[in-house]
């Protein structure tokens, strides 16, 4: 049931060039950080005017018969639904995920580049939320055009762009709920929001970690004091910092410490693995921007896979109480902070693990030191189900068709809160879950960039399963 490929990619360079990028490029100048980021986010307008951009677009891309309506519940930040009747004979509803809020601006934005300033280098479109994941309502929209004008037949469609994924989905729950007797129950859900191993074939993503956020604080002192004459009676605030975080990870090797923030990886898990370092060799790692000299913290690809997908693993992504060092003075410091992102295992639940953080760095605190954790969020991971005959065999068409080399299943070591949400409402579905965010695209960091070929071949893979669910 695969297209036409040399008419479906005439179409899609032609639409891409004549309005998505256009498009795309006006959506990236909009700063429409997630609220997370942005507290004052409905005052700013800025979401408002990328909801706007991206509905008008759609508006004047509709099939035949589909409706749109940006859905705004109290003082949620809203969604865009689009409802497009099926062509195929049965009653089954594809639904099609993306969003469209953004994360902060990063520093460390080449010469040239920006956040919000969009600019063209061959190819690919540089700038903040072209993939991840601006482009996904243009490539669904796409998808399903390819197929009316090829004449394949295809199910209802409900296309879901949120604008709070970035903030983990915390308005999302509402609106499914609200929008459930218009979504339906889907057999198959697309999601364009995740990441590719490289940008030469078709990439399937089989598992999510989840996340934990939150707040470690420890305050020793009222007020900051002379480090001379403070230093060596009062401990740093720094160094109790130190000594908690020693419960929870090894400084040596990064591993963490609590067994119980560990699940045993299935076996067809660590089998893919091993494929994606056959695949990827050493760009498993040396896609990152290191500096020179710099390796990896374990020499076995397929156990850094494993590491990326399915082990816990920290980062401190914030500070406060810490002057800049050109500000830094001889004091004592009354107080240290840090934003603490652990990343835990797929099927781990995420807010026993937040819990169990909470009570490791509370417990005991050393010199009687103030300790808080405060939780900021708790995302549950999510293990894709075994894949059915049918969606198993097109995606390795629509990888054929378009990419000329077979799909790669492999999990991500980021989160989608909402396909925990999808998978835990129906448990019945499929899920082809994929995107365009690979080496040096750079999601959350400087930057970002949008690989316009592997955008515009993923667009025709997605109206290839569309077309193969319709027939099965």
């Amino acid at each position: 049931m695969t297209l036409d490929a040399a008419a479906a990619k005439k179409q899609v360079e032609e639409i891409f060039a004549a309005s998505i990028v256009p498009t795309l490029t006006d959506y990236i100048r909009i700063p429409n950080k997630s609220p997370m980021f942005d507290p004052e986010w409905k005052a700013h307008g800025h979401m408002d005017k990328a909801v706007d951009l991206l509905a008008g677009w759609a508006r004047a891309h509709l099939p035949d018969g589909a409706t749109l309506e940006v859905v705004r519940l109290g003082e949620r930040t809203p969604v865009i639904f689009i409802d497009v009747p099926g062509t195929a004979r049965d009653g089954d509803t594809v639904l099609l995920y993306g969003h469209l809020d953004k994360q902060p601006e990063m520093t460390g934005w080449d010469e040239g580049l920006g956040p919000w300033t969009p600019v063209m280098r061959g190819e690919r479109l540089y700038g903040r939320g072209g993939a991840d994941d601006g482009y996904a309502i243009f490539s669904s929209l796409l998808s399903l055009r390819l197929l009316r004008e090829q004449q394949r037949p295809h199910a209802r469609c409900a296309i879901l762009i949120e604008a709070c994924e970035e903030s983990g989905s915390f308005d999302l729950p509402a609106y499914i709920e609200h929008l459930a007797p218009r979504i339906g129950t889907p057999s198959l859900v697309v999601c364009l929001d995740s990441g590719c191993g490289n940008y030469e074939q078709l990439w399937c993503t089989t598992s999510l970690r989840g996340l934990v956020i939150g707040t470690l604080e420890v305050s020793l002192l009222r007020e900051g004091v002379h480090s001379g004459d403070g230093s060596g009676v009062i401990a740093s605030s720094f160094r109790v910092v130190r000594q908690l975080l020693d419960r929870l990870e090894d400084a040596a090797t990064g591993a963490i410490k609590p067994n119980d923030l560990f699940v045993e990886i299935p076996r067809q898990r660590v089998m893919q693995a091993a494929r994606v370092a056959e695949v990827l060799g050493a760009e498993v790692w040396n896609k990152f921007p290191t500096r020179d000299g710099v390796k990896p913290i374990a020499d076995d690809l397929a156990e850094l896979t494993l590491n990326r997908t399915w082990r816990p693993a920290l980062a401190i992504t914030g500070a406060d109480g810490i002057p800049s060092v050109a500000d830094g003075g001889n004091v004592l410091r009354p107080n240290t902070a840090l934003k603490l992102s652990l990343r835990v295992p797929p099927t781990l639940d995420a807010a026993a693990a937040s819990e169990r953080v909470k009570a490791l760095l509370e417990k005991d605190p050393p010199y009687g030191a103030k300790v808080t954790f405060k939780s900021a969020g708790a995302n549950a991971g999510w293990n894709a189900p075994a894949l059915a005959p049918w969606l198993e065999g097109a995606l390795e068409a629509a990888s054929a068709a378009h990419f000329g080399k077979p799909p790669v299943f492999m999990g991500e070591g980021g989160s989608i809160p909402f396909m925990h949400m999808l998978g835990q409402r129906y448990p019945e579905a499929q899920f082809f879950i994929t995107g365009v965010l690979g080496p040096g695209s750079n999601a959350h960091g400087p930057n970002e960039f949008l690989d316009l070929p592997t955008a515009k071949r993923l667009t025709m893979c997605v109206a290839d399963v569309i077309a193969t669910h319709a027939a099965r």
